[in-house]
């Protein structure tokens, strides 16, 4: 989600100071690639990116792409062989193995719907969307462009031209957010064929830190580089205030219970409790067993803390069933022998992401398949019948 935002930041930046700007868009890998589809790089008239479509190797090449689209005024679909290595313009010998579809898509200004301002519109909002990029891989070919966005609530954003296109994609649409992945699709006319790449764009993690200690200013700065949303709550006014958190922070001063009623908790808020006040951290723990399940409840401090939190709260008559104790996580973090504020911010983190992606967490060299497994990237065929 920052790269997200740095891209729309320059592209505000670009626009008020009336430089033309083309947006480079992954839209689909076959085989091993850096970065993987729904990458972007913003590319401004005087060579200025922001963002990244590969570790480094396509971006020079990827530069003049942008400015001779830009030059042209249209969008251009272009092809990245990284399994040549006779392949002087990428590289030779990167082993990637991958080949990646670039889109380029010159920026119009004047249309309230251009892909960046639909990219503006899926980091807004709180609920997963979808991102429907249209290209051809017939370069030669018309490229449509990065035009539609649909988000959970049913809203559609941007248009397309096409009734019976326009329908199969709204349907194809749908079953992204219902499958909660990203698919491809290859529709097919008696005059011609599109492809389509929908992009997922999944709701940003809402860390919220229970405590604003200095431990936990580092963990709120750490998260803020993942582009996280953070809240930061704590009963003490002389430490949750803005002058200690980085300014994208929502900070409330509160007891637990008014806390918990000024945040906005959904399917991906996550908890760490780390005030060092016992009796505060019980309260919130006691509070969050009464919401709808949460994927993630971590608890700063020794396993004896938790045990005793438990054994406070069946005094009480409240029992935590197995599901609920699955999603609490005491002590917290990855076991990394952390012993600075900043290396217990990096097993917390660490941690939270396992658990919400649902990696082993193993190392990356004792896996035998490839590190991205695409479970669909291939182009679906879609046979629309009246076009």
């Amino acid at each position: 989600m920052r790269e997200i935002e740095n891209i729309f930041l320059a592209y505000k930046k670009a626009k008020s100071t009336g430089l033309d700007c083309v947006l480079a868009t992954v839209v689909h890998v076959e085989g091993s690639a850096y970065r993987r589809p729904g990458a972007r790089m913003l590319v401004d008239e005087q060579g200025l990116m922001t963002g990244a479509i590969s570790g480094g190797c396509l971006e020079g090449d990827a530069l003049r792409k942008s400015l001779h689209a830009l030059h042209q005024n249209r969008n251009k679909l272009i092809t990245y062989d990284t399994s040549d290595e006779t392949d002087a313009v990428i590289g030779a010998q990167l082993g990637c193995n991958g080949i990646i579809q670039v889109l380029f898509e010159p920026i119009d200004y004047s249309n309230p719907t251009n892909p960046v301002e639909l990219l503006k519109e899926a980091l807004e909002t709180n609920d997963e969307s979808v991102l429907v990029s249209l290209f051809n891989l017939q370069k030669r070919q018309h490229q449509m462009g990065t035009c539609l966005l649909f988000k959970d609530n049913q809203k559609t954003i941007g248009e397309c031209k096409h009734p019976e296109l326009y329908q199969r994609i709204k349907s194809d649409a749908r079953f992204t957010l219902a499958e909660h992945t990203s698919c491809f699709r290859t529709y097919l006319s008696k005059e011609s064929e599109v492809q389509a790449f929908f992009q997922l764009v999944p709701q940003p993690v809402h860390l919220v830190i229970v405590g604003a200690g200095n431990d936990a200013r580092i963990l709120a700065s750490m998260a803020d580089c993942l582009g996280w949303n953070i809240s930061v709550t704590d009963g003490r006014a002389t430490h949750a205030n803005k002058e200690r958190f980085i300014g994208a922070c929502q900070v409330i001063v509160s007891e637990p219970e008014k806390a918990l009623e000024s945040l906005d908790i959904n399917a991906n808020t996550v908890f760490v409790l780390m005030t060092h006040n016992y009796k505060y951290d019980l309260a919130v723990l006691e509070l969050l067993l009464l919401k709808e399940p949460l994927p993630y409840i971590g608890i700063l401090g020794p396993k004896k803390k938790y045990h005793r939190m438990l054994e406070d709260l069946a005094s009480k008559g409240i029992h935590p069933n197995s599901k609920q104790k699955s999603r609490i996580y005491a002590p917290i973090g990855l076991d990394l022998h952390s012993e600075t504020p900043a290396e217990i911010a990096l097993s917390i983190l660490s941690e939270i992401q396992k658990v919400l992606v649902g990696s082993s967490g193993d190392h990356l060299k004792n896996k035998k398949e490839r590190i991205h497994i695409d479970e669909d990237n291939e182009f679906r065929l879609v046979q629309l019948e009246n076009s």
